[in-house]
This record gives C-alpha cells, structure tokens and sequence, in this order.
C-alpha cells in the first residue's frame, strides 16, 4: 500500500516578464522538476500557475490615467459616488485614484464596521457600545472622528484607511454606512467597487432610482488609448478592473484574459514533454478565511478563472471516519480496511449527495478547492513559486 497521498509542492522559476513564453517557462521548470528532482509526472497530475504570471507574461497592465479616461468616458464627469471598496492599498488605492482623476468630485462609502471580506473599520463591540446600526446610521467622516477617534488604524497593516483613501486625490469625502442606497443622498452616478456582492449592489442601486450605476467590472473592459502615441492599456473583458493589483503608484497589473486557450496549450505542450495528461488551472486567490483577523483572502472575482475539462465538477467522496465508525466498526483492522476498498470502488458512477456516508465532505468546486490549495502553497510573499504540481489528488485509499 502506498503511504503518500495527496502531495503538492511549488516550482520555482525565473522572474517572468512580460512578452515572455510562458507555456515554454512552465514546461522548462517541469522538465527541471524531472531531471534535477526526480519527479515523476503521472496521468492525472495538476499543474497550477498563479494568475500573476499570466497577466503579467501578457502585459496586461494598465496606468491611472487609462482608469481615469474611461471613467470619464463612462460617468458623468461631475460627481461619482463609489460604493463599498474592500479596506486595500494593493486591490483598491490605485483605482480610487484613477476614479478621482476622472470625475470633478467622489464621495466613497464604506461599509463599518468591516469591508466585504472582513478588513475591520472597527470592531462590533464598538458598534454596539455607541448603539449604532450600520444599515440605517449613516456616519460622516466628522462624526466617524468624533465617536471612534482621529487616528483608527487597521490592526494588520497600521493604515488608517479614511485618512489614506482622502489623500489620493483633494475631491474625495468619505462617508459610512452598510445601506448602499444612502450614496443617492450625494449623488445619482455611482460605481459599485465591491467584488462578490456587486450584483446585489447594483440592482439596489438601480431600484432606488440612479441615474447611472457602474461596477468596477465594467471599467477597462476594452483598451483605452490616451493619445495617438498611446498603445493602449491593458483590459479584461469579462472582469475589467476586478481582480487587479497595484503594480506601481501610477499603474495596476489586470486580471488576466485569454485563459482559456492558454490552460488549453499548456496541457497540450505538458502532454507532448512528459506523454501524459495533466489538468492546468490559472489561480488567484483561495477561498480562505483567516480565523483572528476574521478576513477572507478571496479579493479575486474567482478562485480561477480557467481550467482544463478534468477539472470540472465538486468531489464525489466517502466519509472514512463515518464508514469506518458505523458500517464496519465490529470488523478487524484487515477486514474493514478491504470492505472500505470496497465500498469505494462501489461508489464509482454514483453521487453522493445527500448520502449520510458523505456528510461532513467538503460540496465545493475542484477548481475552488485546488486553487485554494495552491494558493497556500505558492503563497504572496517572496518564495518565488508561480507554478504549483499536485499529484495524486484524485487518488483515494482503494488505490494502490
């Protein structure tokens, strides 16, 4: 019987730039992982690379000023409202700023005591000691100074995020409240920031009687072209400005486009290096919840944003624990450990759902699952591991 598992670990590569290969930088760091590593690449196996690479292998960059042209192109250049940007000096700051370079005036409106993935303003106990209810007070900044303090810093990054997001432009206020509609009450055009709840947003917004309302998803969903000189900026189709990253203090790197057909040509090139079938996924952030800040990682519009066929579906899997504590608990070691085989194999064609000897197994996406996964592994600091190789995830205790 095997005694390995499911295995993941990092590839590092060189520092990929853009207009590079990135098909061929995959397959040279497998083709390295073979000869210097002595992996063996197996039917099956996954390869995951980070949307990083992709976006930026495809030049997908765009500056504060394209960000501004088109929100000048598609707002009223008067007065924006922005609703519910997540607390981010890397996901929000850099298009904050290109949003006031495009309209005379923004009026931005967090959601207190925290943002939609849970960065804090302040903390609940504060806002049940004031007595406030976030959906129906609204707080201006003045009033947000006065009931919490001049200097209220985010317990992870020390930012004071009213003050910070006031500094990227002189025409920004900042007012509070959880109630999107209470942005009507400054001005009839707004731009819906937030990433998940954003359709929700939008139709509220839009029942209430607005005048214009936009997401950031509908921001560089095609270039824009300052001048007759400018190439054009980078864009995404499908999310626009959602899952981007501030590449520099004048410029953001975009989510990336086109993943289809690359997950499709970099499982072709894998099968012809190493003969086999790998599944690839391009992932973003994992789907995660970091349990002292009460902070979700899942800024990204998807945990992927392509993936090969193979990788379709949610797991279809048996509860070892419960099996083995319930059907076959009065058997031997040897016996329950064949009648557990057993029963795996006999699983195969069958759904699980609803079935009591699933419960308590994870009814996610693969790809949610996997990119979560690969997420924790490659990390976002300096470990230098864009590609991630997963082997034996489909494998299960029949196999071995």
């Amino acid at each position: 019987m095997r005694v390995i598992g499911t295995r993941a670990f990092g590839l590092r590569t060189p520092i990929i730039r853009e207009t590079d290969d990135l098909v061929t930088v995959v397959c040279q760091s497998v083709k390295d992982a073979v000869e210097h590593e002595k992996v063996i690449i197996n039917d099956g196996d996954i390869i995951g690379i980070t949307e990083a690479v992709v976006a930026r292998s495809q030049g997908n960059y765009a500056s504060v000023d394209h960000i501004a042209a088109d929100v000048r192109a598609k707002i009223d250049g008067g007065h924006a409202g922005v609703v519910f940007p997540i607390l981010s000096r890397n996901r929000f700051a850099m298009l904050l700023k290109g949003i006031a370079r495009g309209v005379k005036k923004v009026t931005v409106q967090l959601s207190y005591p925290a943002d939609e993935v849970g960065n804090q303003l302040i903390s609940w106990e504060d806002v049940d000691d004031k007595k406030l209810n976030p959906y129906s007070d609204c707080l201006c900044e003045s009033e947000y100074r006065r009931l919490f303090g001049n200097e209220i810093k985010h317990r992870f990054t020390g930012i004071d995020y009213v003050s910070y997001y006031k500094s990227l432009g002189d025409n920004i206020d900042i007012i509070l409240c959880a109630d999107p509609k209470r942005i009507l009450e400054y001005t009839d055009q707004v731009i819906a920031a937030d990433i998940h709840t954003r359709f929700r947003t939008k139709r509220a917004l839009t029942a209430a009687g607005a005048k214009k309302v936009i997401g950031i998803d509908e921001i560089l969903t095609q270039p824009v072209r300052l001048n007759d000189g400018d190439s054009g900026s980078g864009y995404n189709e499908q999310y626009g400005l959602l899952g981007s990253n501030k590449a520099s203090e004048e410029r953001v790197k975009l989510f990336p486009r086109d993943c289809s057909d690359f997950v499709e040509k970099m499982q072709q090139a894998l099968r012809k290096l190493t003969g086999k079938t790998v599944e690839v996924l391009v992932y973003g952030d994992g789907g995660f919840k970091d349990p002292v800040g009460g902070i979700w990682e899942l800024a990204d519009p998807v945990i992927s944003p392509a993936y090969t066929s193979g990788l379709t579906g949610t797991p279809n899997e048996l509860k070892l624990k419960y099996i083995a504590d319930n059907d076959f608990a009065h058997l031997s070691q040897d016996e329950a450990r064949t009648a557990i085989e057993q029963a795996i194999r006999a699983k195969a064609g069958r759904n699980q759902m609803g079935k009591m000897e699933s419960e308590g197994t994870t009814p996610r996406q693969l790809t949610d699952l996997l990119g979560s996964l690969c997420d924790l592994v490659s990390g976002s600091g300096d470990k230098g591991t864009p590609i991630v190789l997963i082997q034996g995830y489909f494998d299960n205790y029949s196999n071995g």
